[in-house]
């Protein structure tokens, strides 16, 4: 595989990287390949090098600090991303990530995610795109392309077979070579082909008994040997555990710091003889050559810059888009000679709205993809700009967040950081009752040398009376203060979860429940004396303020929303996952929806034939009301703009333009991959290459909805299908009464049966078209030769399959509409 064409900007960039490499001793060269903090490398003005500054940025760009004083963008889930199905569309969003990323002072993104939904249980599956690892590739292309259009370096992760989050420090992935090959590893081939990556990330797993961080084979035969990648490699947060194993296995970059299995450890084990010293000035060239692309080497001129740089892009408008090209309506049933959506406005003049994601959206994911938005459109806000004044109710329903939550609704909230004799060393305002301080992150005038104990101090005022249940997590001794009145003291120890993340958090633990009132503020405070851990990688300090309001009687809530939308003309109802459910950090168990939700649903539906269901959620979740209601949309976690977006698809004022990129099950018995947990420290891949869709055919089970499936708002005929074996035309009209947008899917079916066992069909192609009512379009789709071929074990390489293969042109895996067959 060959990369990118070489430039005279190449050459240039590479000569100012082999001149400053040439200046440096061996200290500084260990010294660049460890983290100086949790964010970035160190600058050597020596040579003209800049300090590298990296971010988390799936979705959005936090930057380098845990606060909301510098918001970011935030886009809607990866999982819905790629719902789009649109690489260009992921391109911009990617464009709007580097404008943010340049905004921030950020130099590189620590994305995208393109492990794969192996299981619907994977606890990170609303940060990766599908189950598919050709779709998978595509989206990411588009991402990387975008990101680095703007001039920022992006890094692709986890590599790899990292698709669940049980024991991810610890586990050992057992993959065979051709799963490993035609699943887990393509995504990463695929960008490394198309869009030329400036970076990768290692995984903390194993694989097949090696740690990926050390994993020569991986790292250096196959991705910088196969497949020509000249980005650098960058640890996965703690991943790095061994200074000769990860050199020789070829990581340039060992994050965070500064304490790194890197720098000093580096450079004694060079002078040891452990290590040769060509090997660093390997890794120093990688990270050099990135330094250059993004403009911090003198005397290298940066890929991208200043004119060359895209044209501004209106982040709430693309964030707004994004959202409703990925709205997937799975079902839209016509009753009355009518489509229940979108509304029509003179059958639809009051709507009843419930579910307590309606007013309290969960807009992302958890974990490292968060970030800390300008605003957050709720579906209760969107909804209420959209339609007439008094056209709208709202009721409560069914609330999923039955246990401790981060404090966020009703709290104004500062952290005060004070000195062990009081002094009070700097302030900074909170989001939320979340302080995830790590290295650099601490406000300004604030060292960790000083720092004595931290305090959350502000107001919370309720917007329901009765019992209001405070709680905690982190650790060291903690003091918890409500209206004036210390109602809890004590002191918490290191967590025992082999996730060192999740020990040095701790465990959500109620601590007091108080009776407040409806609209009266109280003072609240949580004061944390700040722990000194010996052997702690790394400077933090973690903890949060947690509440749970009042726990009504849930028969009380349905029943007020029952009444409510009895007497409407369309009841919409939105439900939910929460971060206790689903977020990184741990896999799900099961794929029920939280709290008394089905039951919510299944009430309205009884009262009220035209029930529209929103699924605000990440991942598949099981929906067993799915044929009592007249519709349902996934919304996935549709970012800040969610709500408006919503009311953009609700009203018809746009189409919801997403198809499924996973299967969604009946239940979770029906399942094909359901085992995340290892055991004895290994988690076997036995499945081999019969993941998603491939798993449901083999198996003859069908799902309450099929890989590719999502209706729009109008119909299309698909009028004639040319094939080739390298491509695919296909001509199809649009059949109903308003502009619609089309997902054009190809799959390809072998004819004969026997050795290899392959699936029954795979994703070959796609492309989106545009038509008016009326009118005809056509689109060609390329088939590359990799469609027809399998990794062969005996050769250890690509063979094609030769035979008769049927391509297949339709709406999703399931509803094909056109066939031809070719030999290849």
């Amino acid at each position: 595989m060959t990369g990118a064409p070489i430039t005279r900007a190449d050459h240039a960039r590479e000569a100012a990287v082999e001149a400053a490499l040439g200046k440096l001793d061996l200290d500084d060269k260990a010294r660049l390949l460890a983290g100086q903090d949790n964010w970035s490398l160190p600058a050597l003005p020596g040579i003209g090098l800049a300090s590298l500054v990296m971010s988390d940025g799936p979705i959005g760009v936090r930057g380098v600090r845990w606060t909301a004083d510098d918001p970011s963008v935030a886009l809607p889930s990866p999982t819905a991303l790629a719902a789009t199905w649109d690489p260009e569309l992921a391109r911009r969003a990617g464009r709007l990530l580097a404008q943010e990323a340049r905004r921030k002072g950020v130099h590189v993104l620590l994305a995208p995610t393109v492990n794969l939904h192996r299981s619907p249980l994977g606890g990170r599956h609303f940060e990766a795109y599908s189950e598919d690892p050709y779709l998978t590739g595509e989206i990411g292309t588009g991402y990387v392309l975008g990101v680095q259009d703007g001039g920022v370096g992006t890094t692709v992760k986890h590599f790899v077979a990292n698709d669940a989050e049980t024991d991810r420090f610890t586990v050992d992935n057992i993959v065979a070579p051709r799963p490993l090959r035609e699943l887990y590893l393509a995504p990463f081939e695929a960008i490394v082909e198309n869009a030329h990556p400036w970076g990768i990330m290692a995984a903390y797993n194993r694989v097949n008994g090696g740690s990926m961080t050390e994993h020569r084979h991986l790292q250096k035969e196959v991705l910088r040997g196969e497949w020509g990648f000249d980005g650098f490699i960058v640890s996965d947060w703690l991943a790095a555990r061994s200074t000769t194993g990860a050199i020789l296995g070829g990581l340039d970059v060992a994050m965070p710091g500064p304490k790194t299995v890197y720098g000093d450890a580096l450079a004694t084990a060079v002078r040891a003889g452990e290590v040769e010293e060509s090997l660093v000035d390997d890794a120093v060239r990688n990270v050099l050559r990135l330094a250059a692309r993004v403009g911090v080497l003198d005397n290298a001129p940066a890929v991208v810059a200043g004119p060359q740089l895209p044209a501004p892009l209106d982040s709430d408008a693309l964030a707004r888009e994004v959202a409703r090209r990925s709205f997937v309506l799975v079902r839209n049933e016509v009753r009355d000679g009518h489509p229940a959506l979108p509304l029509d406005p003179a059958r639809t003049r009051t709507v009843a709205l419930s579910g307590a994601a309606a007013r309290d959206a969960r807009i992302l994911g958890g974990g490292s993809a968060t970030v800390f938005p300008p605003h957050v459109v709720s579906p209760l806000d969107g909804l209420t700009a959209a339609l007439p004044d008094g056209a709208l109710t709202y009721r409560v329903g069914a609330d999923p967040s039955d246990q401790l939550a981060v404090a966020a609704q009703g709290f104004e909230l500062r952290a005060v950081c004070r000195a062990a004799d009081g002094r009070e060393l700097g302030t900074v305002d909170l989001p939320s009752g979340m302080i995830q301080w790590v290295g650099v992150d601490l406000p300004d005038g604030v060292t960790y040398d000083e720092l004595h104990s931290v305090e959350f101090t502000g107001t919370f005022t309720p917007r329901e009376s009765g019992d209001h249940t405070f709680g905690t997590r982190g650790i060291g001794p903690l003091v918890l203060t409500v209206g004036g009145e210390r109602v809890w003291e004590g002191e918490e120890g290191l967590g025992t979860s082999t996730d060192p993340f999740n020990a040095f958090f701790g465990e959500r633990l109620p601590r007091a429940r108080v009776t407040l009132l409806e609209g009266e503020s109280v003072d609240v405070s949580l004061r944390l004396t700040v722990p000194r851990l010996p052997g702690m990688p790394m400077d933090a300090v973690a903890f949060s303020l947690l509440h749970l309001g009042p726990q009504r009687d849930p028969d009380d809530l349905i029943a007020e929303a029952v009444e409510a939308a009895r007497t409407a003309d369309t009841a919409v109802v939105v439900v939910a996952t929460t971060t206790a459910v689903e977020s990184e950090g741990f896999d799900r168990t099961s794929l029920e929806l939280p709290g008394h939700q089905n039951a919510l649903v299944a009430a309205v539906a009884a009262v009220n034939p035209h029930t529209v269901v929103v699924v605000n959620t990440g991942s598949p979740v099981e929906l067993p009301w799915r044929d009592d209601v007249s519709a349902v949309l996934l919304s996935w976690f549709p970012g800040q703009e969610g709500g408006a977006a919503l009311a953009d698809v609700l009203t018809g004022a746009e189409e919801p333009g997403g198809r499924l990129t996973t299967t969604w099950p009946v239940a979770m018995a029906d399942v094909p991959v359901t085992d995340t947990t290892p055991a004895d420290g290994e988690l076997h891949y036995t499945e081999g290459v019969f993941i998603g869709y491939r798993a449901w055919e083999r198996a003859g089970t069908t799902p309450a909805y099929p890989f590719g499936h999502g209706l729009g708002y109008t119909d299309w005929e698909y009028e004639s299908l040319d094939a080739t074996a390298d491509r695919a035309t296909v001509t199809l009209r649009n059949t109903g009464s308003r502009p619609g947008r089309e997902t054009v899917q190809i799959y390809l079916a072998p004819q004969a049966a026997g050795a290899p066992e392959r699936p029954v069909r795979w994703l070959a192609g796609f492309a989106s078209v545009e038509a008016g009512p009326g009118e005809s379009v056509e689109v060609t789709i390329p088939l590359r030769a990799r469609a027809y071929q399998i990794w062969d074990e005996e050769t250890h390489g690509w063979t094609t399959v030769p035979g008769t293969y049927e391509i297949q042109a339709g709406r999703s895996l399931t509803d094909g509409r056109l066939s031809a067959t070719v030999t290849r």
